[in-house]
């Protein structure tokens, strides 16, 4: 526990100097007062808990102040720890029945969706898996250079098409070169879209029909990359890709530059997904599996 919880309070430690940073001295030595809870709701919405959450574990704080009969703000520190741990589900254990399992990653534009499809197949190779990248990306040549310079830095097979192409025709050859290869996992670096733009997404739709085309039951998953600093403007984009392909799992990409976090607590509640991974640094391995003990902790621990 000491291991994963040094890293995550490592990579948090903007998030913990800022919003939640504060409740140290706030949950200080001084009697529970009116403003304790007005400060208090402050800080949890800034820290980007969303209103909901937020009343959620202030009544829940409240009914075990009056229930307890605790007087100290300093005694509602393990109550807030449980309360917020209690609001995050750990992660299921990731199964890839079929061979190749296809894993869809999509994202909005600069969410970090490519690196994190580098570093997702850097982690499983690392477990002894064959893994695919297929760079389906077709709009933006920097992504496919993007992904090809990783591909070759971490020595992963990638297939990629050519400005311009069709991605279905890409992420079709590429389950169909998978599949002949006897590859165990595709990783599907998809074109970065608003979910705003209809045609866009409707093209994501075309892209997700295309791989179950290529191989029956594929997508075997779809994976959402959301850019922690963007806060809660992440859920209205998460609502709209899971509407559109059936996002089956969340990864938090640049946390570790995030300087509120709380935004992992709205996911769970308002979008019942799970959140599989973290981005914590910008090297390969800093991609973590989503530790809810540890990041609660991290997030509450006093900074030095």
């Amino acid at each position: 526990m000491n291991e994963a919880f040094n890293r995550w309070r490592t990579g948090l430690a903007r998030t913990g100097k800022a919003a939640f940073g504060r409740l140290a001295s706030l949950l200080g030595a001084t009697e529970i007062k009116s403003e304790t809870w007005d400060e208090l709701e402050a800080l949890l919405i800034q820290a980007d808990l969303g209103i909901e959450t937020t009343e959620s574990v202030l009544e829940a704080l409240r009914h075990g102040v009056r229930t307890q009969g605790l007087r100290a703000a300093s005694e509602l520190h393990a109550l807030l720890e449980r309360e917020l741990l209690a609001r995050l589900d750990p992660p299921p254990a990731l199964e890839f029945p079929a061979r190749p399992s296809v894993i869809l990653i999509v994202g909005v534009n600069g969410s970090g969706k490519t690196t994190t499809i580098a570093k997702l197949g850097h982690r499983f190779a690392n477990q002894g898996k064959r893994v695919l990248l297929v760079g389906a990306d077709t709009f933006r040549a920097a992504a496919v250079d993007q992904l090809q310079i990783w591909a070759e830095r971490l020595h992963l097979p990638i297939i990629a098409g050519q400005m311009g192409a069709d991605p279905g025709a890409v992420v079709y050859d590429g389950v169909q070169a998978a599949i002949a290869r006897g590859y165990d996992l595709v990783l599907v670096d998809t074109a970065g879209r608003l979910h705003t733009r209809y045609n866009l997404m409707e093209e994501l739709k075309k892209v997700h029909r295309v791989a179950g085309k290529a191989l029956v039951g594929a997508p075997h998953a779809v994976w959402l990359v959301l850019d922690a600093t963007t806060g809660q403007n992440a859920l209205t984009q998460a609502r709209a890709f899971r509407e559109a392909v059936g996002v089956t799992g969340i990864i938090l990409a640049k946390l570790d530059s995030s300087a509120r976090g709380g935004m992992a607590f709205a996911i769970q509640r308002e979008l019942k997904l799970p959140i599989l991974f973290a981005g914590l640094g910008e090297k390969a391995e800093d991609l973590t599996p989503f530790d809810p003990q540890a990041f609660v902790k991290a997030l509450l621990a006093p900074q030095t």
